[in-house]
């Protein structure tokens, strides 16, 4: 009878354990998916590492337009050596992801700056006996101004066989000044100084003066602005008279030593 009695009460008590388990909700096995988990986190971060350095690996090998290597390019100038970015991109625009940076102009490409230089509206002044007026035909349009480019690197490469990108380097040097003036007042006169001029600035006033050059090229012209700047940046790379910004450079230099 003992015997018998403690069966009825193990049977009673795995009865009632299966009741109040059959009443309770059921719970999911956490820790196998938080180790499945934890694994596909590593795998993806893994993965991404892989694709960020595909990804670098081919942004280095890729060309200006998807044409011109820029690694050929030789720059003579040690000063400007450290200011001129030639980081390849296939359409050179970074969005102005970094112009909250310091020196924010280096961190952007040349060829971009070239294109930056282009996009306005016209001065509506003299410059060179001509009004340069373009009606804000070129004010915000970047891919209109980026098929210019390139059609005028396409035209450089033509009729120099060089690569455009080492042309365009070449025009930089030579029309970028060294020396430009400022005017100072002191003790109620005012006068001119010479003033030695920065690398980066270098740089902004040659793009500019290119870019004038350009459009007073094509103004009342049937020129186009693409030939127009291919003309200009073949004539300053050569150090030709003709050149615009090769003048402007002598002008600014010639006053800055009068100055002195």
């Amino acid at each position: 009878m003992i015997l018998m009695a403690e069966d009825s009460t193990e049977k009673i008590g795995a009865e009632d354990v299966a009741d109040t388990e059959a009443a309770q909700p059921r719970r999911r096995r956490t820790a196998a998916r938080v180790d499945t988990a934890v694994e596909s986190a590593e795998e993806v971060t893994e993965l991404a590492a892989k694709r960020r350095q595909s990804g670098k690996a081919g942004l280095n090998k890729q060309l200006v337009f998807g044409k011109y290597d820029p690694k050929d390019v030789v720059i003579t100038d040690g000063s400007m050596a450290d200011y001129v970015n030639l980081d390849s991109y296939i359409y050179p625009n970074i969005f102005g992801r970094r112009s909250k940076q310091s020196y924010y102009e280096s961190h952007i490409s040349v060829v971009e700056r070239l294109i930056n230089k282009l996009m306005r509206g016209g001065t509506g002044k003299k410059i060179g006996g001509k009004v340069v007026r373009t009606e804000g035909r070129l004010q915000g349009k970047k891919v209109t101004v980026m098929r210019i480019v390139k059609n005028a690197f396409d035209s450089v490469s033509k009729q120099t066989g060089k690569n455009p990108l080492q042309v365009l380097i070449n025009a930089l040097q030579n029309s970028a000044p060294i020396e430009d003036t400022t005017r100072v007042r002191y003790g109620g006169i005012s006068y001119n100084v010479a003033v030695g001029i920065s690398a980066q600035r270098r740089i902004n006033v040659a793009l500019k003066n290119i870019a004038l050059a350009a459009l007073i090229g094509a103004f009342k012209n049937k020129r186009s602005l693409s030939d127009a700047l291919a003309n200009e940046l073949i004539l300053a790379a050569n150090n030709s008279p003709d050149s615009y910004a090769i003048k402007k450079r002598v002008e600014g230099e010639r006053i800055a030593k009068r100055a002195r």
